[in-house]
């Protein structure tokens, strides 16, 4: 399923109400950090802002933020990067009324559902799942020969489990993983089993809980912190296999954000939640498809910093963004950024990663 699938239609510029719109206005930061009265939120679609009589593109969008008007184009910036005098976009109508044109059906497509009524619309254990493994198979493989990039999101459930751990593994090492982000559990938990087959002091494979098994994830971290990073943990431990070894050996790069409850952590988790963000933020960006697996918690972080299209050598392409959970409510919680925006699989994580492996033929 190449993105050359589903095209993007421009907004008619031509159209009587766009043509006839006035420039946006435009406040300058009085101080940093505090947006102007009647600023104008971004959310995940396209937006387009009227400057000097000529309809702008934002190439780089993401929800909640602010539209700045800054060295000829439109940049998209959070709140707390906002600096004394620049200048933002005012206005809270999206129609184009106020220079402000939210394009929310670019990307449709004809035969679209008319909401008619039907059975099983949502996203359940009842869902048939079949076509959505397909079609990312499908769109893994031509993100990888067109030069796409696909970003990973995890929670520590994807290292709990030989298979699961071996098959994401796999995905990595064959070149269908351009990023990795994750929490301290994921690292610790993989690399715990990469030296001791254990984790949380359970045997991967067997499930037979070790005795101290307990001590196991920690003694993990500290070797780590003694030996002052992740690659020369693996090195000096000579570990051979995981998800955290298939990064470092492929070059893979990944985010580690921290959290309240960490133990540890390890020595690459950013413990500064906005550093965390912001490097979160810059594999995002390059993103062209993501995939989260059972982490809440780092999906939704991930989807309110994620648009729904991403532009590419000057065209505008779909952002295709998967959350993967066994819980109903967790996928559910992106459902309201858009169709689009959002594919949601009800299934765990482990057999949905090594059905991946099995479906790219890896």
């Amino acid at each position: 399923m190449s993105f050359d699938h589903i095209t993007y239609t421009e907004p008619d510029f031509t159209s009587e109400l766009l043509a006839n719109a006035p420039d946006a206005k435009l406040a300058a930061v009085v101080k940093d950090g505090v947006a102007p009265e009647n600023y104008h939120a971004t959310g995940i679609y396209p937006e387009y802002f009227k400057i000097g009589g000529r309809w702008m593109l934002a190439e780089e969008s993401r929800m909640d933020c602010l539209a700045v008007y800054e060295e000829g184009r439109i940049k998209i910036i959070e709140f707390r990067r906002l600096k004394k005098g620049q200048q933002v976009v005012l206005g809270r109508t999206e129609d184009g009324s106020e220079g402000i044109y939210v394009h929310m059906h670019g990307f449709s497509k004809p035969g679209e559902s008319s909401g008619a009524f039907a059975f099983r619309q949502g996203r359940s254990r009842e869902t048939a799942y079949t076509r959505d493994y397909v079609e990312l198979y499908e769109l893994l493989r031509s993100e990888k020969e067109n030069g796409g990039n696909i970003l990973w999101v995890m929670g520590p459930a994807c290292a709990f489990d030989s298979d699961s751990r071996e098959a994401m593994a796999a995905v990595i090492k064959a070149g269908y993983a351009d990023g990795i982000m994750a929490g301290n559990a994921l690292a610790t938990h993989d690399l715990e089993a990469g030296l001791m087959k254990t984790a949380l002091g359970q045997d991967i494979y067997t499930q037979e809980i070790m005795h101290n098994g307990h001590y196991n994830h920690i003694d993990t971290i500290n070797k780590v912190r003694e030996c002052g990073s992740i690659p020369e943990f693996i090195r000096k431990y000579d570990i051979k296999d995981g998800i955290i070894h298939a990064c470092v050996e492929s070059g893979t790069p990944f985010v580690l954000a921290g959290s309240i409850r960490d133990d540890g952590p390890l020595p690459e988790v950013i413990s500064d939640v906005y550093e965390a963000q912001n490097n979160m933020r810059a594999l995002v960006s390059r993103a062209t498809t993501i995939i989260c697996m059972a982490s809440v918690l780092h999906t939704v972080a991930t989807g309110n910093m994620t648009p729904s299209y991403r532009v590419v050598d000057g065209k505008v392409r779909p952002l295709y963004f998967y959350s993967v959970d066994i819980s109903e409510f967790a996928v559910n919680k992106l459902l309201d950024r858009g169709s689009l925006a959002v594919k949601t699989l009800v299934t765990n994580a482990q057999d949905f990663i090594v059905n991946v492996k099995k479906g790219l033929g890896l």
